[in-house]
């Protein structure tokens, strides 16, 4: 019967705390990188597509790299991004499951290596994020006439930081549309996290992810952001449980001078796409 619908590719589908990709092993079908643009726009939508936040190809590494294998990965949207903590888990958690690389590892990313350790036993992942860049804090800019307060940090992707008293109060959508394209952080934009603090070691987070354009259950780099920026103030631990808006915990540990991420990341499912019916070649 497939034979009905054209060509069909094999792929998977996995999220990392709500945060949910497609996953294309480029090894051998080889994608060019100028055909991944429309690759993630069809595959990510809904109805027409598979449906996720983003779509991402592992890739086999350049010889002497000292790298297991990257990474090519794009928003919803099309749009390429440096990098993006729960697809990181997401990744390897599925390379070591092929064999692509041991439970300790490392992958290339646009933002850098990424250090990867698989816990197969509890089904999470950890994983070392690239050094952070433009941290600052206590930052402000004006919105309809109103002044906020920010911090942000780029942890692989730029990320703006807003404490709130209570995150369920927040139209993330709204407010994190007017953060993501103020001339403030033109051209390129920033994601958006607002965050409440319970404890020192419990915070809640909501973020709007840009190239998404709008609110996700989770996002790695995200809770990263909030705890670099948060520590440096003195207001939270060395390492915290947070709570994302898909109501998962991640993980989030900063030890000597590094930041990691931890949290669980699943397959879902794994199928087969006929790629001629939407077009891509």
């Amino acid at each position: 019967m497939s034979e009905m619908f054209g060509k069909s590719v094999p792929f998977y589908k996995m999220q990392g705390c709500g945060n949910d990709f497609v996953i294309i092993d480029n090894r051998e079908l080889g994608v060019p990188v100028e055909k991944m643009e429309l690759w993630a726009k069809k595959l990510c939508q809904r109805a027409f597509g598979i449906y996720a936040d983003g779509l991402f190809f592992i890739e086999n590494a350049p010889e002497g790299s000292g790298l297991d294998y990257v990474w090519q990965f794009y928003n919803s949207d099309g749009s390429r991004a440096e990098m993006c903590g729960n697809a990181s888990r997401c990744a390897g958690r599925l390379a070591h499951a092929l064999g692509i690389a041991g439970e300790q590892h490392s992958f290339g990313s646009d933002a850098g290596p990424i250090k990867v350790q698989v816990f197969p036993l509890l089904e999470e992942v950890k994983v070392q994020l690239t050094p952070p860049e433009g941290l600052a804090v206590k930052q402000t800019l004006e919105i309809d006439g109103e002044e906020y307060e920010y911090h942000f940090a780029n942890t692989g992707v730029p990320h703006a930081v807003v404490q709130v008293a209570d995150v369920d109060d927040v139209d993330v959508k709204k407010l994190g549309a007017a953060f993501r394209y103020h001339e403030a952080f033109a051209p390129a934009g920033t994601n958006v996290n607002f965050v409440q603090i319970d404890d020192n070691d419990s915070l809640i987070v909501r973020t709007y992810e840009r190239g998404v354009e709008d609110e996700t259950y989770a996002c790695g780099t995200g809770v990263s952001a909030v705890q670099l920026t948060l520590h440096k103030q003195g207001l939270t631990d060395a390492a915290v449980r947070i709570r994302t808006s898909g109501g998962e915990i991640l993980k989030v540990i900063i030890e000597g001078g590094n930041v990691f991420l931890q949290g669980g990341a699943e397959l879902t499912f794994s199928g087969e796409v006929f790629i001629d019916s939407l077009g891509l070649e």
